[in-house]
């Protein structure tokens, strides 16, 4: 009997669903060579099954363009997916070489890249551009609606993304209150029993923005016996990913925020990077905030205002930082706010874990082999 609830556990685990992907992804291939090899075709032809989007030399090909070199594993984890797919292309290119090949590509996943107007009207090919997680704010999305370009982005609760970014500020809340930079000073000073840490245990804890990764977040909180406060624009069920009757013991608006954060020890931001929250964590915010709170930011790096959170750093009003995301990326390793002992700083990796990315690469594969075949797009969320 236990061995058959382990063979179900194990049937139904993560890694399982993965390996039957990717066992059904080069079953479809195979089937598509062998529909290939069936059917008598002129001399450069290929069949219906791949044919639509673009040609290189005598073949039909889709063409997908990672833009730059940061977070390798997007690429190649998409590569993998696809390799069985000889009508589909992945490459990845320079940021800077971007504007000079978008022209030849039919979906382009972002990652750091600004794609602004001047970039979508060279991308005369371009179907979709896309992110590798949920963050747009890099794409003018006026500008490829104009050009009939269609964008979209992953959700994050579909992809293993918000649970990752969701431990990820655990790992930063948990950093900073038990002092990392100064255990790490310990340990190179062979130094026992300092320094003295806080628990999270007791803590109140309000999330910015209570999306995919707030909910994720307050799951987690809660078996620490803290307190948890969010904001949501909407509270209606229709706009939560779940049922959070328990999560939360207090809920806001956007204008609840200056009175929440004075009640919060731990204030952690999930909100997107819009106009309206670029800089929201600034002077007024901090200073209303208990002396001695921490702040944690797994989501955009210009939600804080830098030099406001410099200054309540250097005045002791906050007691600590923990980020995954800074202003400027990658981050400048000699920036002064790295000289605190209570900052920490992560590059940029609260989403980057084999699960999310393994299972985001399925997603930019199907989404190429369904723009390939025609068929109906599943697993990303347009905006425009």
């Amino acid at each position: 009997m236990a061995g058959a609830r382990l063979a179900a556990r194990l049937t139904h685990s993560p890694a399982h669903q993965l390996s039957r992907t990717a066992a059904a992804a080069a079953a479809a291939a195979a089937a598509w060579r062998r529909r290939r090899d069936s059917v008598s075709l002129p001399r450069g032809s290929f069949s219906k099954m791949a044919c639509s989007v673009g040609c290189s030399g005598d073949r039909k090909v889709t063409r997908v363009l990672f833009c730059g070199p940061y977070f390798p594993a997007s690429t190649i984890y998409t590569k993998e997916y696809l390799q069985s797919y000889p009508f589909i292309e992945v490459d990845e290119v320079g940021l800077e070489q971007v504007p000079d090949v978008i022209q030849n590509y039919h979906i382009c996943v972002v990652k750091s890249r600004r794609i602004d107007s001047d970039i979508i009207a060279k991308a005369t090919q371009m179907k979709i551009i896309m992110q590798y997680g949920v963050g747009l704010e890099g794409v003018d999305v006026n500008a490829a609606t104009e050009h009939k370009i269609k964008v979209a982005r992953i959700p994050g609760s579909m992809t293993g993304n918000a649970v990752s970014c969701a431990e990820m500020a655990i790992y930063l809340t948990l950093g900073v209150l038990r002092k990392q930079k100064l255990m790490d000073n310990a340990v190179n000073h062979k130094d026992l029993g300092s320094p003295t840490g806080e628990t999270i245990f007791g803590k109140t804890v309000l999330i910015l923005g209570f999306g995919a990764i707030g909910v994720e977040i307050a799951k987690r909180l809660k078996p620490f016996g803290v307190k948890v406060l969010a904001t949501k624009r909407n509270w209606s069920s229709g706009s939560l990913p779940c049922d959070i009757e328990g999560l939360v013991d207090k809920k806001g608006g956007p204008e609840d925020m200056y009175e929440l954060a004075g009640e919060a020890d731990i204030v952690i931001t999930c909100l997107l990077q819009t106009n309206e929250t670029v800089g929201i964590v600034d002077s007024m915010f901090l200073s209303v905030m208990k002396k001695g709170s921490c702040l944690v930011n797994i989501a955009r790096g210009r939600l804080l205002d830098y030099n406001a959170v410099f200054d309540h750093l250097e005045s002791g009003h906050l007691g600590g930082l923990g980020i995954d995301v800074a202003w400027t990326e990658p981050f400048d390793p000699n920036d002064p706010i790295l000289k605190f002992s209570n900052v920490i700083l992560t590059p940029h990796v609260a989403g980057v874990t084999e699960y999310s990315y393994r299972t985001m690469a399925k997603v930019v594969g199907d989404v190429a082999l369904q723009l390939h075949s025609g068929e109906p797009f599943t697993g990303i969320e347009f905006v425009n």
